[in-house]
C-alpha cells in the first residue's frame, strides 16, 4: 500500500466537490454583480466541462474557476491553470460553440480563483479576464 507524505492528508472527494461548487458560486456572485450574464453552469459535454459561460456586453466569456483552501501546499489556484487544462477547455468551447446557435460574436477565456480562509469564507477572489 502506497504511503501519503506526513505533511500531506487525503482530500475527501465530498470536501473537495463542495469546495469547488462553493466556489463556483463565489465567482458567479461576483461576475453578476460585474455586468456579466451567466448563461450556463457546468456545461458537459464528452470531452469535458465548462465551468461559467457568460455574456460580457457583445463577448461570449467562458470562465474556468480553481480554487484552493491551502494555496501555499499545492500552489495557488491561478497556478492549477495548466497548459493542458487550457487546450481542454478550448476544445469543450468548440464544442459547445458548434452546438448552440449563438450569434457571431466575441469569444474570451477568463480565470476566476478562488481563495478560502481558515473557516471556509472566501478569502481572495481574483478575475483574470483573457487569461489563455
Amino acid at each position: 500500500m502506497e504511503r501519503m507524505p506526513p505533511n500531506r492528508r487525503p482530500v475527501h472527494p465530498d470536501r473537495r466537490r463542495a469546495s469547488g461548487k462553493a466556489a463556483e458560486e463565489a465567482a458567479a456572485r461576483y461576475l453578476g454583480e460585474n455586468g456579466f450574464d451567466i448563461l450556463e453552469r457546468n456545461w458537459r459535454c464528452r470531452s469535458g466541462e465548462l465551468d461559467l459561460i457568460a455574456l460580457n456586453g457583445d463577448t461570449l466569456v467562458f470562465v474556468e474557476v480553481r480554487s484552493r483552501r491551502n494555496p501555499t501546499r499545492l500552489g495557488t489556484a491561478v497556478e492549477a491553470i495548466t497548459p493542458r487544462k487550457c487546450a481542454q477547455v478550448r476544445s469543450v468551447a468548440h464544442v459547445y460553440l458548434s452546438t448552440k446557435q449563438h450569434p457571431l460574436r466575441q469569444v474570451r477565456f477568463d480565470v476566476v480563483a478562488v481563495t478560502f480562509g481558515p473557516a471556509g469564507e472566501v478569502a481572495e477572489l481574483k478575475h483574470i479576464p483573457g487569461a489563455f
